[in-house]
């Protein structure tokens, strides 16, 4: 089976957004969708705790070299999502894409073109991206 491309994706949301066709609505839908995300992965670590957050100042040693402080530089993040929690998380990140995915088209943006744009100035900026 092919991999689903974002252009493929975009035209499936836009032939089943029915009800939100308002760019206000569809802003706001991403907006409560982001809320919801962040909640599915503050409940893995408040109400699962399948993953703990141990977080601090970040550190950076200045001998090392910018690619080497990439192994320094931690995420916070210990343990792994447990398939629940991986479940609800990759459920909400669907619905987020979703609603990404709908005010591109109703503004009248490519997906795909914003990712090939992404990416390009990540090849250009590398470690120096801050986005």
């Amino acid at each position: 089976m092919s991999s689903l491309s974002l252009q493929d994706f975009q035209n499936q949301v836009s032939d089943l957004l029915l009800r939100h066709r308002s760019l206000l609505d569809v802003m706001s839908k991403n907006g409560q969708s982001s809320a919801s995300l962040n909640r599915a992965v503050v409940k893995a670590v408040t109400d699962c705790g399948c993953i703990e957050i141990h977080a601090s100042q970040q550190t950076f040693e200045p001998e090392l070299d910018l690619a080497s402080s990439k192994d320094v530089v931690g995420t916070h993040v210990s343990g792994h999502l447990c398939e629940n929690c991986r479940e609800i998380i990759s459920t909400e990140l669907g619905r987020n894409m979703f609603y990404m995915s709908a005010l591109c088209n109703l503004l009248e943006i490519n997906m795909d073109e914003v990712v090939q744009e992404e990416s390009k100035k990540c090849s250009t900026l590398g470690l120096f991206n801050m986005s």
